[in-house]
């Protein structure tokens, strides 16, 4: 798809999240449909964890956070809107953790329903986590996001969104999980368990927010492991100069989305710091799904 240029089984921690649901939920029009990603195991497996469970949470404002982790079962979750826009775009959801927890709510059910608000399908990702041994901490849960892309591909015509118009929006370390998932997006799988393996992995487009691990802090340059070329998706970024280095490694990706002529925005805000998701700070920085939602219009993903 050529997009519009602009400016460079259920699980029970989801009836938790249904409690956390503080300004969309009206746009919802059914219960959020949840499945596994394999219908066995999954693949790529390292590690031996104990049963799936949630962390102590973190008791802030207006909703807890509710942190998951020992997740060895991959899952995604599909929001439906009740009024769909015309464009027909879906966005996979990939909450952040550092790669060993989930922020499950306010970095994942919160962005599905604010994508439903606007029209958009959203499908929430649960991948694996924590980090597994001896592999680098995304190759594992890469696994599970190109799963989700090629499982949201095959569904196209069942969900009503066009396959051409799939999305990544990642938080932190699942905004960096959204960069390599653009990156590996022409991998195939070398021995197809099912049709669904056989579907395409790239996105059409993605929306890292405070993406981490972008930059080599010795440097100051991109990790060598993100590779930008012609075929990378565009881009809607947005940090806050006072997040560490990682508002120089979102810039160092613009650059190299520049110099390959694919259309980046990025935004970069005074302060805020790091893991606020979308929820009301006081900060510029919680302006941008608005401005999210502009870039998606200008860039054919939404209609109005």
């Amino acid at each position: 798809m050529q997009l519009k240029r602009t400016m460079s089984t259920f699980h029970p921690i989801f009836a938790a999240c249904l409690i956390g649901t503080f300004l969309f939920s009206a746009s919802a029009a059914a219960e959020p449909e949840s499945m596994p990603l394999w219908s066995g195991d999954a693949p790529g497996e390292t590690a031996e964890l104990g049963p799936e469970r949630t962390q102590p949470l973190r008791n802030e404002k207006p909703t807890p956070i509710i942190r998951l982790t020992d997740v060895t079962k991959p899952m995604i979750t599909v929001y439906r809107p009740e009024k769909q826009d015309p464009a027909r775009s879906v966005v996979i959801v990939a909450p952040g953790g550092g790669y060993n927890i989930l922020a499950y709510n306010h970095e994942g059910s919160e962005i599905c329903e604010w994508l439903n608000s606007i029209g958009v399908t959203a499908v929430l990702l649960k991948y694996r986590v924590p980090r597994r041994p001896d592999v680098e901490p995304h190759a594992v849960p890469l696994l599970d996001a190109q799963r989700a892309v090629r499982t949201v591909r095959a569904n196209a015509e069942k969900w009503n969104i066009d396959s051409d118009k799939i999305g990544m929006l990642g938080f932190s370390a699942g905004g960096h999980l959204t960069v390599m998932t653009g990156v590996h997006g022409d991998d195939t799988v070398a021995q197809p368990a099912d049709d669904i393996d056989k579907q395409s992995a790239r996105i059409n487009f993605m929306i890292p927010i405070y993406p981490a691990y972008l930059l080599n802090k010795e440097t100051q340059q991109l990790e060598t492991s993100i590779k930008v070329d012609k075929d990378f998706p565009p881009a809607f970024i947005a940090i806050t100069y006072d997040d560490a280095e990682r508002a120089v490694g979102a810039a160092q990706l613009l650059i190299a989305m520049k110099s390959v002529n694919v259309p980046c925005e990025l935004h970069v805000y005074r302060n805020g710091g790091h893991g606020y998701g979308m929820r009301p700070t006081g900060n510029a920085v919680a302006q941008w799904p608005k401005l999210c939602q502009d870039w998606m219009l200008a860039s054919g993903l939404l209609t109005k």
